[in-house]
């Protein structure tokens, strides 16, 4: 999976087409979805959205299945009939927060899935990786899916984090392109597995904070999320 071509070109509706694919074979490979459920999405050289069918799982999509909208909602074209699904609102929200994001994906993996039902954000500072990565993953508070109450509940973390728990739902990722919000899913659900198997051997042990700082100092993980 790339998100460019050549030295820098940026990819062509037909190769994000078969990207997409792949990041949704990937997920559903590594347990993150499970039937139907999931989705992803990535802007289109356009402006206009690429994103997954309604009804399909994840690890058997086709390029010519996926349906593409507008920044508004609008159904521009419809893939192969089944048009897009409709968690795609809060996709859509993303995009129109933040220039930057180009590509969004929306799972359910197991371990962050169970502190999001718990209503539990991830916070613990156990890892540089973590720490220079993703060092906070913020809990959405419950919206219904599928109603503007999704999109509603996300926008406040868009141009400050690299994803969230969606409050008894799942977690969503995003940044500047699909390999990068996919990996920030995979990211977060190693963070989750990573706490809860800590706990269950007595309990978590972060970094000191002169330790913290000094890893935000040296790989200046206060710049914007998405950049």
């Amino acid at each position: 999976m790339s998100a460019t071509t050549g030295a820098g070109t940026p990819p062509s509706e037909q190769e994000l087409r078969v990207e997409l694919c792949r990041v949704g074979r990937a997920m559903w490979e590594r347990g993150y979805v499970s039937a139907n459920d999931g989705n992803v999405s990535v802007r289109l050289p356009d402006g206009s959205v690429l994103c997954t069918p309604t009804g399909v799982s994840k690890g058997f999509m086709t390029p010519e299945m996926l349906p593409v909208v507008a920044l508004d909602g609008t159904v521009l074209r419809d893939g192969d009939g089944r048009g897009p699904s409709s968690e795609v609102l809060m996709h859509l929200r993303a995009y129109t927060t933040d220039e930057r994001v180009g590509a969004v994906v929306h799972a359910h993996p197991l371990y962050a899935t169970a502190f999001a039902i718990k209503g539990e954000a991830l916070t613990g500072l156990l890892m540089p990786e973590t720490i220079v990565m993703m060092p906070e993953v913020p809990l959405a508070p419950y919206a219904t899916p599928s109603t503007v109450e999704v999109p509603d509940s996300i926008e406040p973390f868009i141009r400050s984090h690299h994803g969230c728990l969606l409050e008894h739902h799942g977690a969503l990722t995003w940044g500047p392109d699909l390999m990068t919000a996919y990996l920030g899913m995979e990211r977060l659900e190693y963070s989750a597995r990573m706490t809860a198997t800590v706990r269950q051997l007595g309990g978590e042990r972060e970094l000191s904070p002169e330790r913290v700082a000094e890893l935000r100092r040296i790989f200046g993980v206060d710049r914007p999320a998405v950049d």
